[in-house]
């Protein structure tokens, strides 16, 4: 199999295991915020609010991948994934995203677009990060996310209930994708050998702080 195929195949299953990790809050939001409204205005607030959530997800995309371009914006960004990552797997369970709940149509698409847009950096700058900017995977990432909000926050649930290893694996993958952008970073100069060794040292460095994290939390409850 061609190798550039494989890479690309690789590069999806991270798209998919990350958007599954990473889509659980954002899927509830959307639940939350038209929870009370009628039956009919509810699937127009999803249908609506959603729809200005995913336009707002590509263009926070592109704005992304632009700014990647700033000097050693790229090992920022590295680290910003590190943080989300360790983030990732400490979070407890139970701990979710709160929103009010709206009684009207506009005011329940205005919360899912703005709550959803501040919550989805994460998923943004990990798609980014995965797929290493590539327009076509990038692209293919965004369009899996859609069916993860619109139908996610049930299936995402049971998902994580059933397989808790999968928070493990897209804290993994985000540590990963951090050493790939920091390795990348053409500003730092770094060799082959060594952009390998980042990736390694960031992925250990982000399920040590992610299980530390945990740790703490449970301590502290």
């Amino acid at each position: 199999m061609d190798s550039e195929l494989i890479r690309d195949i690789w590069v999806i299953t991270q798209v998919i295991l990350l958007d599954l990790a990473l889509g659980g809050d954002n899927s509830i939001i959307i639940g939350m915020a038209a929870k009370n409204l009628p039956h009919d205005l509810r699937r127009k607030a999803i249908l609506y609010g959603t729809a200005g959530a995913i336009l707002l997800r590509f263009i926070m995309a592109a704005a992304v991948v632009i700014l990647l371009q700033i000097p050693y914006l790229k090992t920022v960004g590295g680290l910003l994934l590190v943080f989300i990552g360790m983030k990732l797997i400490g979070k407890r369970e139970g701990e979710e995203a709160h929103v009010t709940a709206q009684e009207s149509l506009s005011g329940a698409v205005k919360t899912i677009i703005i709550a959803d847009a501040l919550m989805s950096l994460d998923n943004v700058l990990g798609i980014v990060g995965a797929t290493g900017g590539h327009l076509g995977l990038l692209i293919f990432g965004m369009v899996v996310s859609v069916p993860i909000i619109i139908f996610g926050s049930t299936m995402v649930i049971k998902i994580m209930h059933k397989f808790p290893a999968l928070i493990y694996l897209g804290g993994l993958i985000l540590g990963w994708a951090a050493g790939s952008m920091v390795g990348s970073d053409t500003y730092l100069g770094l060799t082959r050998d060594a952009e390998l060794y980042i990736k390694i040292g960031l992925t250990v460095l982000t399920l040590i702080g992610g299980i530390v994290w945990k740790y703490m939390g449970t301590k502290r409850g």
